[in-house]
């Protein structure tokens, strides 16, 4: 029988040898990856890496006019929709946006002559032709006619000029280069991790609408590694890429990792997803948008860890 400090080793070289395996780690989008990659159900922007070189995918932008809306979860929910859309609630030459009806509506100038208590007003609906305009006549303005500029909708228009992207991500060991063992630390990595777009810290962006200004500051807060095993792990930043002939090689990660590895041999799923919080001030008022972006999930298999005894 061996030692325990004789396992240990072993145990320290196995690891080694696993995850300088891994060491070269091209990208490839989620739609080229391996049959056992996959995004979230909805989503086309995620990225995950493999073995065969491919093209990024789309990483996305903040959002559609509204802002900051995105399938996986967070930034979305203006006040003004239409199908499921956000949509501006002022329009410089449409006028202000009905969503009872979804047409924009404004004042007919000059006004043609109209009964007592009525006025006309020019209909442009979503619907039709947007951009028409055709005469109504109203006993009443419209649901949100003439309402001030809401400070939450430029918030979420200025967050729809930034772009929080969807990292790829990356393990070690990694199944296509062989299995990991039980027991074993496992690193995990995201791509472009000196790119704001992905991990911060920091994006900055500003909205105006009739002498109203909005400023935002979108900060990232963490990314949260599901193992695939009902474990999470959270980490701060996008962690550290391994590399055979890096000065932690056959360690655990230094800052993002699964340090105490799985505890069951098995084929588990790993995904992650970052968090990013949105903080808008303007108008006297101020708020949060919370953002999030989930990736897709790449394949681990993990093999038990086994000492022949001479």
């Amino acid at each position: 029988m061996l030692t325990g400090a004789a396992r240990r080793s072993l145990a320290g070289a196995g690891l080694a040898l696993l995850l300088a395996l891994g060491a070269a780690v091209p990208a490839i989008a989620a739609g080229r990856a391996d049959p056992g990659a996959e995004c979230p159900p909805g989503q086309s922007d995620c990225s995950v890496w493999d073995d065969d070189p491919g093209t990024p995918g789309d990483p996305g932008g903040g959002g559609d006019d509204g802002g900051g809306g995105d399938p996986g979860g967070g930034g979305g929910g203006g006040k003004c929709q239409w199908n499921g859309r956000t949509v501006k609630c002022y329009h410089d030459v449409l006028g202000w946006f009905n969503n009872g009806d979804g047409c924009y509506y404004k004042l007919a100038t000059p006004q043609p002559e109209a009964p007592e208590g009525k006025q006309w007003y020019l209909r442009s609906c979503i619907g039709g032709s947007l951009g028409t305009q055709t005469p109504v006549l109203l006993d009443a303005p419209p649901p949100g006619f003439g309402a001030p500029p809401d400070p939450e909708e430029l918030a979420r228009r200025a967050l729809a000029k930034i772009t929080i992207a969807t990292p790829r991500i990356a393990v070690a060991p990694r199944r296509s280069k062989g299995p990991g063992l039980v027991g074993l630390p496992v690193w995990m990595w995201g791509s472009n991790g000196d790119d704001p777009t992905y991990f911060g810290p920091t994006q900055h962006a500003s909205e105006s609408e009739r002498g109203l200004t909005v400023e935002i500051t979108a900060t990232f807060d963490r990314i949260v590694w599901d193992m695939g095993n009902g474990q999470q792990v959270t980490c701060s930043d996008a962690g550290t890429a391994y590399r055979a002939d890096g000065p932690h090689a056959g360690r655990r990660s230094p800052d993002c990792g699964y340090h105490g590895g799985y505890p069951k041999a098995g084929d588990y799923r790993v995904r992650a997803t970052t968090y990013w919080t949105v903080t808008w001030r303007g108008g006297g008022q101020s708020g949060v948008i919370p953002v999030n972006r989930p990736t897709g999930t790449i394949p681990v298999r993990i093999n038990e860890l086994q000492v022949v005894a001479q």
